[in-house]
This record gives structure tokens, C-alpha cells and sequence, in this order.
């Protein structure tokens, strides 16, 4: 079986705070390691009311103190909202702190609205798609490797001794899929969101990936949205959270994330419906044993080398029970007893 891992995006409840949903993930996160997850990774949205998730560094940070084996890192640093240099440096200090733990995923969006992504981009030149200019930079800053006459020759990504941690780039689309080989990165792909055929991207990706001096061979990561339950039944009601998720944010509402009894109450139109229904595509739903068949399949298609789970659930206990469920399913092992 594949490696599992985890994508938290510290969801928000209606009738809660974002800084539960911070204190969660710390405890998903001690969770995830003692199943036997592989990684833990955090996200970069901004002015979601339904996300809390805004600062993927210091949330690496906290987990990282708290967990041992795991790998933990960011899915991703949105790189057009940051400087290349800061975040070379604060990459560096995590990797100082927790060695050959930390995971740099860098993602091309601003993770966010346009008119936030003015607020956070607003003191820099350039408004324009600059991915890979500040890319470039962000590797020169890591490799020592600006030319000699170039201003920042001299300067040094500190703390200077320590390297940057292996660089993930993140994805949706047949570009990313094309970029991430052209560069020799690691590649992930966002299943959960995309319009764009995930066996097509990650195939591609394997299919024309160029060794670079960080990676020789290519290794995907394929990011899928996962709901696990006892029963099928109670699974499929769980879903109706992301259900209703899906249709306020097709309207441009971002609220906290409802109960599964208000999601079942409302009242759909037709339109809505079939859209839920599009969107169910891209979800798996079920026990652990419908879950497992469905995932297999498109391990299976896609050949993905690992398994990267999110799942956005109103309850927490619910969640954690998704990814203890998903553990059995895939016969993990765990790192430490689970407490009774």
C-alpha cells in the first residue's frame, strides 16, 4: 500500500472559533503520527471565514515540537504572497530546528480573493503571474548560486550552514503537472478542488520529469477528500457539510462549515443539486471498506506514490474517526499505542 498522509486545512465550525480549529489540528496532528501517517501538512488561505489555517510556518512549527516521526510541512506557501528570501530563511529555521522533518510546498495561487491578494501583494511590483522569477530566486537563495555580479551575490539565506528543506511544488492543472517535471520537484496534486483530470496531471508529470540535483526520480503525491465512517450511511450524512460548503462557496460565501442536520435542511435548488452532484465526483464517501475500494482505483490509475488525505468535517471527533478508520483501511502501522 501507498503512504498515507494528511492535508489540514484547520476547518472552521459554525458556533466555534479559529482558534479551536488551530488547538484541533494540534491534536489531529498527534493523532495522525501515532496511526503511522507520513506527513502533516498545513495550508495557506486568507480572509476564509471557514478556514483557519493562515500561517502554514508557524502552524509547521507547533505541530513539529509536538510529534516525533512525522514529516511536517505546507500544502503550501502560497510563493507569489511571499518575499523568496523570507521564505528561504523561515524554512531554513524549521529544518534547524527539526532535521530532515520539514516539507517546503510551494503553491502558484495567492490562496485567496483578488481583492485580498492586492492587501497582500500590494507593496510589491509586480501584480503579474511571477511564479517562476520568484521560483528561481527562491533556489538561488538556497543553492548560494547568484552570479558574481549579480546584487545579492553575497547574500546568504541564514541560518547560512543549514539547507532547505525538499521543495513539493502543488498543483490543480496539466501546467503544474508540466512545471513540476521541467523543475526535478516533487509534485501534488489538489484532486479535492480540481476541474483538471488527476491520472492525466500525474501521469504527465511522471511521464516527462527531469532529474534535478534536489530529486532523480519523480514522486507524486496525489491529495484526495476523504469522508470514513462506521457505515456508508453515516458517512454520506457527514457529507452533507461539504455538500453545502461546495454551493455557498460557488456563490462566493465562505461561512464556517454547518452541521450535517442544517446541510440536510436546506433547501437546494435543481441547479444546486446537480452541482453537488458534479462536485460528489471528486469526493470519497463511505465506510472504511468503500473508501479503500475507491481510493484503490485511482492510486491504482493515477500511480500515485503516496496518498495525501483532507478531510473538512463539522465535527472534530468525527474527523478524527475519519483518519482512525482510513489507518484500519489501509492497514497502517501505529507509531505508539492509541490511548483508550
Amino acid at each position: 500500500m501507498v503512504p498515507l498522509s494528511v492535508l489540514d486545512l484547520s476547518p472552521v465550525a459554525a458556533g466555534s472559533s479559529g482558534a479551536q480549529s488551530l488547538r484541533n489540528s494540534l491534536d489531529l496532528a498527534t493523532v495522525a503520527e501515532r496511526l503511522g501517517f507520513t506527513r502533516y501538512w498545513v495550508a495557506e488561505h486568507h480572509n476564509l471565514p471557514s478556514i483557519a489555517s493562515t500561517a502554514p510556518e508557524i502552524m509547521i512549527g507547533q505541530i513539529a515540537a509536538i510529534t516525533k516521526r512525522m514529516r511536517v510541512g505546507s500544502g503550501g506557501v502560497m510563493l507569489p504572497n511571499h518575499a523568496p528570501l523570507m521564505v528561504a530563511e523561515r524554512f531554513k529555521v524549521l529544518e534547524a530546528l527539526f532535521p530532515d522533518r520539514i516539507d517546503l510546498g510551494l503553491g502558484r495561487a495567492p490562496g485567496t480573493d483578488p481583492v485580498t491578494s492586492y492587501a497582500l501583494r500590494r507593496r510589491q511590483h509586480s501584480g503579474e503571474d511571477d511564479f517562476l522569477e520568484r521560483f528561481q530566486e527562491l533556489m538561488l537563495f538556497a543553492n548560494n548560486a547568484f552570479p558574481e555580479k549579480h546584487p545579492f551575490h553575497a547574500m546568504r539565506a541564514m541560518p547560512a550552514e543549514v539547507r532547505l528543506p525538499p521543495v513539493w511544488l502543488l498543483g490543480s492543472s496539466g501546467y503544474s503537472a508540466q512545471l513540476a517535471a521541467m523543475i526535478g520537484s516533487g509534485f501534488a496534486f489538489a484532486h479535492h478542488f480540481a476541474e483538471y483530470d488527476a491520472t492525466a496531471a500525474m501521469l504527465s508529470y511522471r511521464e516527462n520529469f527531469q532529474p534535478s540535483g534536489a530529486r532523480q526520480s519523480p514522486y507524486a503525491i496525489l491529495a484526495c477528500a476523504v469522508v470514513c465512517a462506521d457505515t456508508d450511511a453515516a458517512a454520506q450524512q457527514l457529507a452533507a457539510t461539504l455538500d453545502l460548503n461546495f454551493v455557498r462557496r460557488r456563490r462566493g460565501e465562505y461561512l464556517p462549515l454547518a452541521s450535517p442536520q442544517e446541510a440536510q435542511r436546506y433547501p437546494y435548488t435543481e441547479e444546486e443539486r446537480r452541482l453537488i452532484a458534479h462536485n460528489r465526483k471528486r469526493l470519497f464517501v463511505g465506510s472504511k471498506e468503500t473508501v479503500r475500494a475507491l481510493l484503490e482505483q485511482m492510486i491504482a490509475g493515477s500511480r500515485a506514490d503516496e496518498l495525501m488525505v483532507t478531510t473538512m468535517l463539522y465535527d472534530h471527533a468525527a474527523r478524527r474517526r475519519s483518519y482512525e478508520l482510513l489507518a484500519e483501511a489501509f492497514g497502517l502501522a501505529p507509531a505508539v499505542a492509541l490511548p483508550a
